[in-house]
């Protein structure tokens, strides 16, 4: 029985992982966050907004952390593909994923999403946030939404809205203003918001929303009118151009958004380094400059930050989708 000689070991063991707890030389010699090359995953096509910003991310954490991160693109089921992919990566800072507003609304909208979207994954930290823009084809005789929403009572399904895709957030957020006016809008999905834009300037469809980038082209020139931006405020981009809540729409506030996740479990170390990172990022005069022209602003905060914006984003959805009595295959 050397039960004294193992009370005193695990003493010692003790004494000595405090002492390399707090002595300075030796926590410097802990390995540093990156060691080897990290991926961030970008679930959607190379070219669309989303990798854009992907490779933004990238570029700016590799010259921040000194390390090296590399965009890998791996897309389908609207961005389910790639999600699922990380989410069952090791939590361990090496596989991140950029993530953007299908992450909530095709798990709120998908059944077969195969992701949850607040328990499979450790926020680090919002990037950015921005509106979506209503327009109209010209020749539709309703110049604000309350007059496209009285258009739709006289003539329920008279009106066709354009999409980029079924459970996407210009999807639902055309149902979430069918919800709160008691309207019906005829919704057509087409794949991507391009040439949703195309048939609306023809006159197949008269409605779309889209980034304001996507649409600001068209606006400046007159091919298509801007009637209002899905956010509660107005848009710097867009200062004319009138918010949901001076629209008279109140409910509705509708951001699109970029942030970046790891899988549940990554250690709080590595998080919180990332998290100041993005801190660093967003104050770059260049990266400034990048977010003025995708008509976005710079939103990091806390990943508890991110968590309670990421659950408040997908509630609204699940919830929009029941109301609407949506189904999605």
């Amino acid at each position: 029985m050397n039960r004294p000689n193992d009370r005193r070991r695990a003493i010692q063991q003790t004494l000595a992982a405090t002492l390399l707890a707090a002595w300075p030389g030796v926590r410097a010699q802990a390995p540093a966050y990156p060691e080897r090359p990290v991926r961030i995953v970008v679930p959607f096509a190379p070219g669309a907004g989303t990798d854009a910003m992907g490779r933004l991310v990238a570029q700016k954490l590799g010259e921040i952390l000194g390390g090296s991160f590399v965009v890998e693109n791996r897309t389908g089921a609207s961005g389910a593909i790639g999600t699922q992919f990380v989410a069952q990566q090791p939590p361990d800072g090496y596989t991140l994923l950029l993530v953007a507003s299908p992450y909530t609304t095709v798990a709120a909208s998908l059944p077969t999403a195969g992701y949850d979207p607040l328990k499979g994954f450790a926020p680090v930290g919002l990037i950015a946030t921005g509106p979506l823009v209503w327009a109209a084809n010209t020749s539709l005789p309703a110049t604000t939404l309350k007059q496209v929403m009285e258009l739709a009572r006289q003539k329920p399904g008279a009106l066709n809205y354009g999409s980029a895709g079924a459970g996407g957030v210009n999807h639902l957020v055309l149902e979430q203003f069918k919800a709160l006016t008691g309207t019906f809008i005829t919704h057509i999905p087409y794949r991507g918001v391009a040439p949703a834009t195309l048939d609306m300037m023809a006159g197949q469809v008269q409605l779309v929303t889209g980034t304001i980038p996507a649409l600001l082209p068209f606006i400046k020139d007159g091919r298509v009118k801007a009637l209002a931006v899905t956010s509660a405020r107005r848009s710097p981009a867009l200062p004319d151009v009138p918010s949901m809540t001076e629209s008279g729409f109140a409910g509705i506030d509708v951001l699109n958004y970029f942030a970046l996740a790891a899988p549940a479990g990554t250690p709080a170390p590595v998080i919180e380094r990332l998290n100041g990172a993005l801190h660093r990022m967003v104050s770059m005069p260049d990266v400034m400059a990048r977010f003025r022209s995708e008509a976005v602003e710079p939103a990091v905060g806390t990943p508890a930050q991110q968590a309670a914006f990421i659950e408040a984003d997908y509630r609204a959805w699940v919830q929009v989708v029941k109301s609407q009595n949506l189904k999605i295959e």
